[in-house]
């Protein structure tokens, strides 16, 4: 098949797909193989970068993606009359960063590290997608595993967990100290 009906079959799937799709199964289909398939599909995506188009391709953790450019949001709503995206408050944005950086996390271990209960917060960021059941933990009571979505990944623009900001040791180190200074605190009162 030549370069182009190649590219046209590649955006043809991930057109009618409307969700990631694993690079081994575009090649499968394009009879490519994985590196070459990789190879196209980011061609692909600097020319959707470099040219005044609307749409895009993203990679998500070995998948790729067709979708709308961020900068078009507006345009979009006023076709389609959507809400704006949700708002994600402090306490949303912390129990999500936990759950990123912990997953597979339960309920019960979210709210050992945040100090509060995180039923309304771990329940929000499930409405919104960002957030799924991942399993169950094989412990009494087979509480549920929480993780993160493909859409976690596409909202905050990255590819896939690896990508995710490192941690600073010394920086927890720090907050750890906060947290023990502020306990000793409460209990002195």
């Amino acid at each position: 098949m030549k370069l182009k009906k190649v590219e046209a079959a590649i955006e043809a799937i991930l057109f009618t797909m409307g969700e990631a799709v694993e690079v081994e199964r575009i090649a499968a289909a394009i009879e490519h193989d994985t590196d070459t398939t990789k190879k196209i599909i980011r061609n692909m995506m600097d020319q959707y970068d470099s040219e005044e188009r609307g749409i895009q391709i993203i990679e998500l953790d070995g998948a790729f993606q067709m979708c709308t450019k961020p900068e078009m949001y507006e345009s979009i709503i006023k076709i389609t009359h959507i809400p704006k995206k949700h708002v994600l408050t402090d306490v949303l944005l912390e129990t999500l960063s936990i759950i990123a950086y912990k997953q597979p996390i339960t309920k019960q271990e979210i709210e050992a590290i945040r100090g509060v209960k995180s039923d309304h917060a771990v329940n929000k960021l499930v409405e919104y997608n960002l957030v799924c059941e991942v399993g169950r933990m094989d412990a009494p009571g087979r509480p549920i595993l929480f993780g993160t979505t493909e859409e976690f990944l596409r909202s905050f623009g990255i590819q896939s967990l690896q990508d995710l900001p490192v941690i600073n040791p010394e920086k927890v180190e720090d907050f750890k100290l906060e947290a023990e200074e502020e306990i000793q605190l409460t209990l002195d009162i």
